[in-house]
């Protein structure tokens, strides 16, 4: 197996196992909340607030450590603080176990950052649609592992703490294998004419740039929904399936839409028409999933929303890599600033949800909110700009 072909599969596993043990813990929280002896839905939700407030954080500050300790052992760095999870087995009160979390969260946040430079050092443009699609479904893989494994996990290791070690102990081999492997690369991009390396792109730039706003926007709008299905839905019990069901449904046929988004990436040059009509049928599925009274309808609408949310992942993260000099530096900074803005206008919408619900009295109107932010990718599509180029076919000349 090709060096570069290692690489991937070990950033890949290490934030899907990032993303298996935040679930994990959250699906946990029952057996967590009564060993610490504490109570209360506010103090339960710390252990994925504290994650969330690291990514926020964390996302903006992978490029100073990147530039600082270079790819290698940035990375390296990243994972060590996934790995550090661990120590939530080990704290004696709730606030050193909610710590944990925070620490996990910043290593789960430099992770996704350090996809990109990587992906733009090692795969060539024709490999990217592939790698980019993979890495993109890494949250998801990681979900699934934890809603198939982690009851079983807990009957035989014995407890939740030990369910957290043997995910950090697997992210231990993972970090262990990316030291002896990796190596240090340059973020900047290629010389000039003269010989001169380009001026780095910073975060002043960054700011400066619209599309570095605009591929947030675009994607904030289906994070929310989708973490509203495992935060908000199971809360409503008016839906025609359970909540619980709709959300299985939905991470299963996020599988299959990731593979064929990587395919339609590959095959069809042009981004923004699979992003924009995507992402209209992905509202359009989901609207229908919380409003029909049929179980059938639900759960063929679920299977679609999900499909039809992961379809275009592959083309929105591909498309900055695609922008006019790009190198790994600008790729860092472009992607700090989207998943740190994408998590801050999501939480903002989690919280306008809920007052909206609380207002109201109705918990479905946090439901109807959610599948309506979802337009984002649909609106945004109309203001990015495309980076994909149409085939130039060439044509025979006429015969004299």
């Amino acid at each position: 197996m090709i060096r570069k072909h290692v690489i991937e599969f070990v950033i890949f596993m290490t934030y899907a196992l990032f993303a298996m043990s935040w679930v994990a813990g959250n699906m946990m929280t029952k057996d967590i909340m009564s060993f610490y002896q504490v109570e209360g839905v506010a103090a339960a939700t710390w252990m994925t607030n504290a994650i969330t407030i690291a990514k926020i954080i964390g996302n903006l500050i992978a490029a100073w450590f990147l530039v600082k300790l270079g790819p290698k052992k940035a990375f390296a760095f990243a994972s060590l603080l996934v790995v550090a999870g661990a120590a939530g087995a080990f704290a004696s009160n709730y606030p050193l176990y909610v710590f944990s979390r925070l620490v996990m969260g910043f290593g789960g946040a430099f992770v996704i950052v350090y996809f990109n430079p990587i992906v733009v050092n090692y795969f060539t443009p024709e490999e990217r649609p592939i790698v980019n699609g993979l890495n993109a479904a890494a949250f998801n893989a990681g979900n699934l592992f934890a809603l198939l494994l982690t009851g079983s996990l807990v009957s035989q290791l014995g407890s939740w703490q030990n369910v957290i070690l043997g995910i950090s102990v697997v992210s231990f081999v993972l970090l262990v294998i990316w030291w002896f492997i990796s190596e240090d690369f340059e973020l900047s991009g290629p010389k000039n004419a003269v010989g001169e390396v380009e001026k780095a792109y910073t975060f002043k730039d960054g700011v400066k740039d619209p599309v570095n706003w605009l591929l947030p926007f675009a994607y904030s709008g289906l994070l929310f929904c989708y973490i509203s299905v495992f935060a908000l839905f199971p809360m409503i019990p008016t839906f025609a399936v359970s909540s619980q069901y709709l959300a299985s449904i939905m991470i299963g046929a996020g599988m299959v839409g990731t593979v064929v988004g990587i395919v339609v990436a590959k095959r069809y040059p042009l981004r923004l028409p699979i992003m924009r009509w995507c992402g209209l049928a992905m509202t359009g599925f989901a609207a229908l999933m919380i409003t029909t009274s049929s179980p059938m309808v639900a759960t063929a609408s679920a299977f679609l929303a999900g499909f039809f949310l992961f379809v275009p992942m592959t083309c929105l993260v591909t498309l900055p890599q695609e922008l006019p000099g790009m190198n790994p530096g600008r790729i860092t900074i472009i992607f700090a600033m989207f998943w740190s803005i994408s998590y801050i206008i999501e939480t903002a919408l989690m919280y306008a949800a809920g007052v909206m619900a609380d207002q109201t009295g109705n918990i479905s109107i946090a439901a109807t909110f959610a599948v309506a932010c979802s337009a984002t990718l649909f609106i945004s599509t109309f203001f990015l700009p495309e980076t994909g180029k149409k085939k130039l076919h060439s044509v025979a000349p006429a015969k004299a």
